[in-house]
């Protein structure tokens, strides 16, 4: 049985009368799992519903028709796209392009029809996090450009207009990047600059003429001289082309395959391999569109769905074919796709069948471990590459035969683009396994020179970043010329890091941030920077680059003073006097200083409370000043140690009320305070939890604000309203003597019966209190009585126990011994 890539099933025929089959052909298809859309020729859209399980005898699905709906009476469904994010399928009719629900097929209300439109395409390639939105690209029928729309639930928005210079014949779009392909030649626009860069030319027939998304920023296009091309959003090739047969009228991906469609066929291609792997005959193919477990392809009646074998299936069958090297190049290329598990188990069934092959070979497991076991010096495999022999010292001298040492890899490394590459990704499995090791430790330096250019040559930056920010033996001059290259500048800081070069490091760093060079390998250089120089115990170079990060940002920048470990930090006044030209980093310091390192110093204080007043004089956005606002207050709340005098004066030219009232109220001028928030504030509210704030306080304040509200007409609400909040604290004999003689009783009947609640309240207890005294005092008076039964006698001239003086009055006391002494000397026995 052949090896096959992916298994063929039959999931729709449309039937339709004899008359009206050449009316009511397919012309388009759109899917998204299990919903799949078919345009017809006669401006028809229908909606099939497709099912899960497949009759395996007949290689037959059973699919359910769903809802269709009519656009017109003429003229073809063009092209088909849905957007699930909004549940839209949108349909290119007749040089308009409608938006119809995917379960309804209705209208969407809200967006309308955009005409004089002959091709569009929809942006599905973005990130589900910024997935929040849906662009779309449109070609206009009327003029030489493409439109970029922003789609939403019930609008859609030109954002971009980008002019060509030819017509689009196909569009594909991925990201930000549009690739188009014009009767002659392809073309890469940016759809954020609206800049275009031409990419190669081609004498295809407007038929053959197709851009198809890989996906990650990259395109495959139909090339000159039959050739499968890959280009990437930055107009290179990072992958070889295909070579596949002409006459090809569309092409999809599913990873790692890509099928291409002829009259007649369809082809499979593997992209790790660029071989032809399966072919399906196929009549009539007019299109076919990726699916996310492999492909359709329809004709004018049918629809075929070709779903990808399962990797793991694929593989055992290669190596029952004997196909042991294809097996293991499938396996390498898909590793990243397949479960850990699955792909130690797979390994280790290739090693058993293919048994011990030699490195040149390709039996790269096996190799590994001869080489390791046999000690074999790590120079000897870092020089059998080509480009990697300038890794090696000038001293070292291999031991084997150079004349068949190498020989293949020569050959490899000159033409065979495909095979290579799984060489240099045993030469790094090998490498990482030695390091560190005893093995390794004898030439470490030529380990790592050769692992840092080896990462730099696969692009792997995760390996690459880890190996140059721990301690590494890399030679300086050596690999600092393969980095700047490659323009892997923030490895290159990396590894001034770790050999103590710090300010190169950052100087490395602070041309990314800047934007003189690129390195998308760091998200984030600027934050990496802050917490380098955050943690850095060199201070000097601290100060080098503090004035540069606090430019940059100062909110973040100042972190490289606050961020410091407890027991390395910088003089405070050093630090003020550097952000003296940094407003916002100086309110954070100061913040830091006071909530944090819980200084007391009333400059501190006093520049806090002064910075919040400037911060919130310039402040534009309501939330942000009232954060702002807030904190002052609690500042000049809860803090003891700023000076009132010079705070005041600020604050006061400010026209800030509330917080000129608490700054009267810790100078003492409670009333003046109470005034201010009532007058000038205009906040009852306020000036009431000012008075409460202190129990002590409370009541004077509460009557002092009364009499405030009491001297003007104005405020008699405000008055009643204070007086029926506050009950329990006014007494209403003291009020109704304050009261105006124009109030009425009703007007104060809800305070009066508070007032007189309470007062009933407290006097009742009063009564409960003083009877409970008594009946304590009658059961001390009872225990007196008792003791008091026996009695004494007392002679002329009888001395008090302790002085010894007589008793000349009747008061005396008697102990439990029977001694006598005066009262007032009971005190000494008791001590």
């Amino acid at each position: 049985m052949a090896f096959r890539a992916f298994t063929q099933t039959h999931v729709f025929e449309k039937q339709s009368a004899p008359k009206e089959k050449d009316k009511s052909s397919i012309q388009c298809i759109a899917c998204c799992d299990p919903h799949v859309y078919i345009g017809t020729k006669d401006a028809t859209v229908q909606h099939l519903i497709l099912s899960s399980s497949t009759d395996l005898g007949s290689g037959q699905s059973k699919t359910r028709e769903g809802r269709a709906r009519k656009l017109g009476s003429s003229n073809q469904v063009t092209q088909l796209r849905v957007v699930p994010l909004y549940n839209h399928l949108l349909v290119l009719w007749d040089r308009s392009i409608t938006a119809l629900n995917m379960f309804s097929l209705e209208p969407v209300p809200g967006l309308k029809k955009i005409q004089h439109v002959s091709l569009f395409e929809v942006c599905d390639s973005m990130p589900s996090a910024q997935a929040q939105c849906v662009e779309m690209v449109t070609s206009s029928s009327r003029r030489k450009l493409i439109r970029i729309h922003v789609v939403g639930v019930d609008r859609w928005d030109v954002v971009k207009e980008v002019p060509l210079l030819y017509d689009p014949r196909a569009l594909a779009m991925d990201g930000t990047s549009v690739c188009v392909a014009t009767s002659d030649r392809y073309l890469l626009c940016d759809i954020r600059t609206g800049s275009s860069q031409e990419l190669f030319p081609h004498n295809h027939s407007r038929q053959c003429v197709f851009v198809t998304s890989v996906g990650r920023g990259e395109f495959l296009l139909n090339g000159p001289e039959s050739l499968g091309m890959f280009v990437m959003k930055t107009g290179i090739c990072q992958r070889p082309p295909l070579q596949w047969p002409q006459e090809v009228l569309a092409a999809g991906v599913c990873f790692p395959y890509i099928l291409t469609l002829q009259p007649q066929v369809l082809s499979v291609y593997s992209m790790i391999d660029q071989q032809r792997k399966q072919t399906v005959s196929l009549t009539g193919g007019k299109g076919l569109l990726s699916t996310s477990d492999g492909v359709l392809v329809f004709t004018e009646r049918d629809i075929f769905s070709l779903r990808l074998v399962p990797i793991e299936e694929q593989i055992q069958a290669l190596v029952r074919h004997e196909r042991i090297e294809e097996a293991l190049l499938l396996l390498d290329g898909v590793q990243g796709h397949c479960p850990l598990d699955s792909y130690k188990e797979l390994l280790k069934a290739i090693t058993c069948l293919a048994g011990f092959v030699h490195f040149h070979q390709e039996g790269f497991s096996e190799a590994k471990d001869l080489f390791i076991t046999g000690e074999l010096d790590p120079r000897e495999i870092i020089h059998l590459y080509p480009d990697m022999q300038s890794c090696l010292s000038e001293d070292f001298q291999s031991q084997l035969d150079q004349a068949n040492k190498g020989r293949d890899l020569q050959v490899l490394w000159q033409g065979d683009s495909s095979t290579f590459p799984h060489y240099l990704a045993f030469l790094g499995d090998f490498l990482r396994a030695v390091k560190g090791t005893e093995l390794g430790l004898r030439c470490s330096k030529e380990v790592d020179c050769a692992l840092l250019r080896l990462y730099v040559e696969l692009g792997d930056s995760e390996n690459l970043q880890q190996l140059v920010a721990l301690a590494n033996e890399c030679r300086l001059d050596h690999c600092v010329p393969v980095l700047e290259q490659h323009n892997r500048l923030f490895a290159l800081g990396s590894l001034y890091q770790s050999h103590g070069n710090l300010i190169d490091a950052i100087k490395t760093w602070v041309k990314i941030a800047d934007g003189f060079h690129k390195d998308p390998s760091c998200s984030d250089v600027y934050g990496h920077i802050v917490r380098t120089l955050s943690q850095l115990q060199d201070k000097d170079v601290v100060w080098t680059f503090s004035d540069w990060t606090l430019q940059k940002n100062q909110e973040i920048g100042v972190q490289i003073f606050i961020k410091r470990p407890p027991d390395d930090r910088f003089e405070t006044q050093d630090v003020l006097a550097l952000l003296e030209k940094y407003p916002l980093a100086m309110l954070l310091y100061l913040e830091f200083l006071i909530y944090d390192l819980n200084s007391e110093e009333s400059r501190h204080h006093n520049r806090l409370a002064l910075a919040y007043v400037t911060e919130m004089l310039q402040e534009e956005e309501e939330a942000d000043l009232r954060k702002t606002r807030g904190k002052l207050q609690q500042l000049l709340w809860e803090s003891k140690f700023y000076d009132v005098s010079t705070v005041y004066e600020r604050v006061k030219s400010a026209n800030l009320h509330m917080e000129e009232a608490i700054l009267l109220g810790r100078a003492g001028e409670h009333s003046q305070a109470l005034k201010v928030l009532v007058h000038q504030e205009g906040d009852f509210q306020a000036a009431e939890a000012f008075c409460c704030r202190d129990p002590q306080l409370r009541h004077t304040l509460l009557l002092t604000l009364l009499q405030i509200y009491l001297s003007s007409e104005d405020l008699t609400s405000a008055a009643v309203d204070l007086l029926n909040h506050n009950p329990l604290v006014f007494a209403a004999e003291q009020i109704i003597q304050l009261l105006p003689d124009s109030w009425s009783v009703q007007l104060v009947s809800q305070f009066l019966v508070g007032s007189l609640r309470e007062t009933f309240h407290q006097r009742r207890m009063s009564m409960v209190q003083k009877a409970l005294g008594q009946a304590e005092l009658m059961r001390h008076k009872v225990i007196w009585m008792q003791a008091s039964k026996r009695t004494f006698r007392l002679d002329k001239g009888q001395k008090c126990k302790v002085c010894q003086r007589d008793l000349a009055e009747p008061q005396f006391v008697c102990n439990l011994h029977g001694d006598l002494m005066h009262t007032n000397c009971t005190d000494f026995t008791s001590s």
